[in-house]
């Protein structure tokens, strides 16, 4: 049985908290935030131990994993101090994307965790779906055969206006591991933004991928759509065939080459994907398997260096908007592993 804590405590911290106290190999123990009313809501809601301070946590409690949950700007800039602190203690540690607003601080924390050999992952739920690990299989089996091309478009209604960048490093971590978890490692990009009227922050985005395979592919990004349709399309081509996933997970669907037919899979009523939140609970589960199966840091599925892999393709796209659409090189990353 591992015992588990959150550090974070609002809405996505308690989403975290859920699907702990559901693992049967899992116990919640504890929950911390700085926010005093609001953890010990949630600890009474839990029927566990609530802290302000992380470090009297740790010290006060055995904890074999913990997710960090906290915001800040750009969704990110609280999570290196709880991250590291949980590093230096050896407990691997789940944290949500991006792993840091900060780039600088992203590449400390998966060098430490590389130091500390403790797993280090991130919250990149888009992938850990049926239908993209049935896609992955389809493309690793080489039914697409070589890939050719990627798109992907990853969009959603979001008014926050509190850094020119909100866009970029708050949501596409997500949609560019979902692009490299299929397509590689990115080796060039190029983007171009707009802002929506009314709006100060570039809302939406258009990014221009090379792979260092040689395939090539496309981002579209927008904080501007409508909730209340479809968010979310990826497409992988190759010379025999290419395949769609529509709206993370509702179908996957294979096209092979010289063929009439295709392949349609969709997301079952009974045993899918019944929403959202559960793709939190299959990332959570994901990484619960590899601690109880003694999986090295460095193959955790959708690990830290994952998230900061996606970080640098963010930051250089932010570097080309800065540049007028300049290609920007992105830096290599050693010993990375795409899972």
């Amino acid at each position: 049985m591992l015992k588990a804590a959150v550090v974070g405590v609002n809405h996505i911290g308690k989403i975290h908290c859920r699907y702990y106290q559901e693992h049967k190999d899992v116990q919640l123990v504890a929950v911390c935030d700085l926010n005093e009313a609001l953890v010990k809501t949630v600890a009474n809601e839990c029927k566990i131990n609530a802290y302000t301070d992380l470090k009297t946590m740790l010290k006060d409690e055995e904890i074999d994993v913990i997710s960090i949950a906290t915001g800040g700007k750009e969704n990110g800039s609280h999570h290196y101090e709880p991250a590291m602190i949980a590093i230096e203690a050896g407990i691997d540690v789940l944290v949500e994307k991006p792993l840091s607003n900060c780039i600088k601080e992203a590449r400390e924390m998966v060098e430490y965790a590389r130091l500390q050999d403790v797993r280090l992952a991130s919250n990149l739920n888009h992938r850990f779906v049926p239908a993209a690990h049935l896609a992955k299989e389809w493309i690793d089996k080489g039914d697409l055969g070589t890939l050719l091309f990627i798109n992907m478009k990853l969009t959603i209604g979001n008014p926050n206006e509190s850094s020119p960048w909100i866009h970029l490093r708050a949501l596409h971590p997500h949609s560019i591991d979902v692009i490299r978890y299929f397509a590689g490692d990115i080796r060039r990009v190029q983007a171009f933004m707009t802002k929506a009227p009314g709006r100060t922050v570039w809302s939406t985005a258009s990014i221009n991928l090379e792979f260092e395979s040689g395939a090539v592919g496309h981002l579209t990004g927008s904080y501007d759509m409508d909730n209340n349709h479809p968010i979310e399309n990826c497409e992988v081509a190759g010379n025999k065939g290419r395949l769609i996933i529509d709206n993370v997970y509702e179908n996957l669907t294979f096209y092979p080459h010289k063929s009439s037919e295709m392949k349609v899979v969709r997301n079952s009523v009974l045993n899918g994907v019944s929403g959202f939140n559960d793709t939190f609970k299959n990332r959570i589960n994901s990484f619960i398997s590899d601690i109880k199966r003694s999986i090295k840091p460095e193959h955790v599925a959708g690990s830290g260096l994952d998230a900061l892999a996606a970080q640098e393709v963010i930051e250089a796209a932010i570097r080309s908007q800065n540049e007028n659409g300049a290609v920007i090189e992105i830096p290599k990353l050693l010993g990375k592993k795409i899972m």
